[in-house]
This record gives C-alpha cells, structure tokens and sequence, in this order.
C-alpha cells in the first residue's frame, strides 16, 4: 500500500529528485552552480504575506551562515505587548540540499509563524559534502551566541515586538530534526554560560537518524519518491565523519549509553508511517522514554516524508496545531 500524495507535490518531488540527482557527481561532489539555475529560491519581505513579514540577518558571511527571519505582522495591540516565543528552525534536505530562501522552507516558515504566533529564526548552516557534521551543529551554536549577544534588537520586523530570549525552542525537520537533538545536547552541557537564551522544548519533526540494522521501514519504505534507500545511504555517506558509518553518535544518538544533560529540554517527536526514517524516529522517541525523559510522540501513520511542505496535504495543519500546544505547555516552565 502506498500514501497518498497529490498530484503537485508527487511532480515537484519528482522534480527534485532528478535535479539533485543530476547536480551530484561521481566523486560524491554536488554542482552547486547547476543546481542554482534550477532552485526556486525567494527573498525575503519586509511587507505583509499571509500576516507575516521576514528579513534576512548575516552570522558569518565567510560560511555563509545567515538567518531567515519571520515575524506575524497581524498582532492585536494587547498580542504585542505579550512576549513572543523564539523558535530557532533548521531546515531539512539530508544535510545536503534546501536553504531558507527555498520557497518550500520559506512558505513552511510563514505557516509555522502564523500558526503558532510566534517569531522564527531559520539558520542557513553549512551543508555536506562540503561541511561534513558536526558543521550544522556548530552553525547552530553559533547562532544561538548571535541570538544571545542582542542582534534581534536591530531588526526592523521586530521593532514592535517583545521577543522573548529567554522562551526559545529548537525545532526541524529530517536532517534539521538530527541537528535540533545535538546542539540542545551542546547547550545543555554548556549551559552555565547562558545568560539570555533558555532553551524550553525541542521539536523533532521526521527526524533524521539512523544505524547499520536495516529496520522494516527501511525495507518497506525504501523506493517511496521521497526519500530512498540510495539516496539516504548516500546522505550518511557525506555526512558523517570520513571512515564512520551510520552506528556513528551523529546518526545514531541513541546508541550510546551515557545520561542526558539535566537541562536536556522536553522533546516533541513527530513520525510519518511511510516514511524510510519511520523506525528510527520510533527508536528515538523509545530511548528517549527508556531515559525517563519527558517526551511525547505524535504520529502521522498515512503520512510521507516531508509531506507538511505541501499544502494540499491537510496533515500540516494538525502538526501546527501540535506545536502551538507544545510550546504552551512548556514557554512558562
């Protein structure tokens, strides 16, 4: 049995899968100027979209490492004067591909800020092969630093608005899933040099991990147009550390068997039934519990990899709706 998945997004999919596939090389290298001719890429936009705004802020130009900013522009005077949550976001493409100035990052951004009315910053980290990890991690971290030293304070979007620091929740999705558990992991251990910033929760959408066992739903899933078996063992291969494979802490958190930091935030784990990550993200949640850790699994068991991109696949709603409860439930702990 296979998911149902509209016509639009089974083409750009489809689209996907052949430009990325044509960008990379035999030597594992990816064409980044092909692919560039090809992105559907937007700019950001101060003015009003669907009752959000965005701008752009420079980390280190020399890495490239920016954020897209996206602040709901259609607050009540009495919404203004709350203060706003800070969802720090990290966007998916198996560590390889997408930005957040692709169009699907940047509509899912302006959903998910308009849904949750609360502000996102979208990190633009580096990607492999270039950068292998532990890059993003470190991308990420850093722009928690920059968050922390005040630089939100001199974006016009959010001149008018109260954005709180000190409620900050991680969130993103597949390869950004991964990445959200270990720089949570990274502040927590660090997290006595933290005046501002407080991490209250992670949210792990789809979540990115994996091992050298193939699971069910590696075998089940493995020839869905989303996301292959060829293509994600291919992922782990220019990802991960040279002479590593997939049982690697990178890709495979959960088989370690040292404590979580204390200050490790609540987690919000999302699984998709036909997804090739499924199990994984099942096993990520069970360690998580097995911890005695506070989690909480949501599953979409009709649902594809990365199906909350596109629109007329009404599942994104509920997974908002999802968030918002999360984050209500721990902005005030």
């Amino acid at each position: 049995m296979a998911p149902f998945i509209p016509l639009k997004a089974r083409i750009q999919l489809g689209l996907f899968s052949f430009l990325t596939g044509r960008a990379i090389g035999n030597d594992d290298t990816i064409n980044r100027r092909l692919l560039s001719r090809f992105e559907p890429l937007v700019p950001a936009d101060p003015k009003p979209k669907s009752g959000v705004c965005s701008a752009d802020a420079i980390i280190d130009a020399t890495r490239d490492l920016f954020v897209r900013i996206f602040a709901p522009s259609d607050l009540s005077n009495e919404e203004k004067a709350e203060k706003l949550p800070l969802v720090v976001y990290f966007h998916g493409g198996g560590f390889a591909f997408a930005s957040p100035h692709l169009v699907s990052y940047d509509d899912w951004c302006r959903r998910m800020c308009s849904g949750m009315r609360v502000v996102i910053v979208s990190v633009n980290y580096r990607r492999s092969p270039e950068h292998r990890c532990p890059a993003p991690y470190d991308d990420g971290i850093d722009t928690l630093r920059f968050l922390e030293s005040g630089n939100l304070e001199s974006v016009d979007i959010l001149s008018d608005l109260n954005v709180d620091l000190e409620t900050c929740f991680l969130a993103g999705d597949t390869a950004g899933g991964n990445i959200v558990h270990h720089v949570a992991r990274r502040w927590a251990a660090s997290v006595d040099s933290w005046e501002k910033i407080n991490i209250k929760g992670a949210i792990s959408i789809t979540p990115m991990f994996g091992g050298e066992e193939r699971t069910d739903g590696d075998i089940q899933n493995q020839n869905l147009p989303v996301l292959t078996m060829q293509r994600l063992d291919w992922y782990w291969k220019v990802i991960l550390p040279e002479g590593a494979d997939r049982n690697h802490e990178f890709a495979h958190p959960f088989g370690t068997t040292s404590k979580l930091e204390e200050r490790f935030p609540p987690v919000l784990v999302f699984a998709a039934g036909y997804d090739i990550l499924r199990d994984w993200q099942l096993k990520y949640y069970e360690w998580l519990n097995e911890m005695q850790h506070n989690v909480r699994l949501v599953k979409f068991p009709d649902s594809f990899h990365a199906f909350y991109l596109y629109t007329k696949c009404e599942e994104w709603k509920k997974l908002v709706e999802d968030m918002k409860t999360f984050i209500d439930e721990h902005k005030n702990e």
